[in-house]
């Protein structure tokens, strides 16, 4: 395929708005794309307009299965006005596409689909298979990776790898978990004259803030790889109008976790905390977790890791070091799998992701294309 044709399949996924949704016409066109170059593929559907892709070469003489993965939905471009160009219609400049999704994580996924089909035209000898989950869904909570978790699509998976973008900084094998949590605070109304006859939620629902910002921030809890635990309350709202006490108030917020201060231990601490709370005259707190992703520690020398930065020294002449991030990706939902299996994370891109300017480095995306053919064909050997 020429550079051209690669670099049009970018823009023209691009251009298409999945924007927390709306996955089902990327996949579509993916499949049409590989369906021209005589590959079948399959729809998983998620929900209305919302369809994961899921394509396989190679052949079933070993038990190898390498995963291609990425996703498919990208988060909203803000205020369109603060673009210097509008980023549904891509531009090139300075050898830089712009446009949202380009860097996180479309190059990534077009690079992925784009190795596969060059691959069977040149007629690869595998010694397995090789499949790509396309998902939807990543940006509001793994739903895609989650679905097909469940319904077996990695169960005999042996090795993945991750198309969120990287760059040549670093090949990901490790990342923070995630909790998105909300706390609910049930009051009573009353004129703020008398606010004896009344129940202010807001005066509730700020206890709690205020002790679990103690409770987790008092201490400091690390990993050697991913750096420190991290407890952010991030939208506040209560209140009707400002003569009235209060009968509702909430706040939500993202806690990162590590493998030493997991999911179920902040999840354990702040249920306490509620119920400690609660026991107060008055004080009707909830709370609800609306995300929760467990961390991702993959082997830092797994086959699939040294292959990754044998073929980026062979092909790009970098070192590439293994390391951690606090971001999470599908990684957290495939890694729960009938069977466990090294995962690293893996492409195109830099840290623009959901800025605006996003854009991805043309060159890195094309290399990238060479680089996923080699280790797929170095692994399925």
């Amino acid at each position: 395929m020429e550079n051209q044709e690669k670099v049009q399949i970018l823009k023209d996924i691009v251009t298409i708005k999945s924007v927390n949704g709306n996955e089902k016409e990327v996949a579509e066109y993916l499949s049409k794309l590989f369906k021209k170059h005589g590959i079948d593929s399959s729809f998983l559907e998620y929900d209305k307009d919302r369809d994961n892709l899921i394509v396989e070469i190679g052949n079933k003489n070993n038990e190898k299965v390498l995963a291609f993965s990425g996703h498919m939905d990208v988060v909203s471009a803000g205020n369109v006005a603060d673009w210097t160009s509008d980023p549904f219609k891509p531009e090139i400049r300075d050898g830089k596409m712009y446009g949202r999704g380009t860097c996180d994580m479309k190059s990534g996924l077009a690079a992925m689909a784009i190795a596969m089909i060059e691959l069977k035209e040149e007629h690869a000898a595998f010694n397995g298979r090789l499949r790509l989950i396309a998902t939807v869904g990543e940006e509001v909570g793994e739903l895609g990776a989650e679905q097909l978790t469940k319904e077996g699509y990695v169960d005999d998976v042996t090795s993945m790898v991750i198309g969120e973008p990287s760059g040549y900084a670093g090949i990901v094998y490790a990342h923070k978990g995630s909790i998105n949590f909300k706390v609910e605070s049930q009051g009573k109304n009353a004129h703020s004259s008398m606010p004896q006859l009344g129940v202010n939620a807001i005066d509730h629902l700020n206890d709690f803030y205020s002790r679990a910002n103690q409770l987790f921030r008092s201490e400091t809890h690390t990993d050697a790889v991913l750096g420190d635990f991290i407890y952010n309350v991030t939208m506040i709202s209560g209140g009707e109008q400002i003569n009235s006490i209060p009968s509702e108030a909430s706040l939500q917020g993202n806690i990162r976790t590590i493998p030493g201060y997991d999911n179920d231990v902040v999840i354990k601490k702040m249920n306490e905390l509620i119920d400690e709370l609660n026991q107060k005259d008055t004080y009707h707190l909830t709370l609800s977790i609306e995300a929760n992703k467990i961390s991702v520690k993959s082997e830092k020398d797994s086959d699939i890791a040294k292959i990754a930065q044998q073929v980026a020294k062979k092909q790009v002449n970098v070192d590439i070091p293994m390391v951690g991030v606090s971001g999470t990706t599908d990684a957290a939902e495939f890694t729960k799998g009938k069977q466990a299996f090294p995962v690293i994370i893996f492409g195109p891109g830099n840290e623009t992701p959901h800025q605006v300017d996003e854009y991805v480095d043309v060159d890195n995306y094309l290399e990238m294309v060479d680089i996923y053919k080699e280790m797929a064909t170095s692994y399925l050997v």
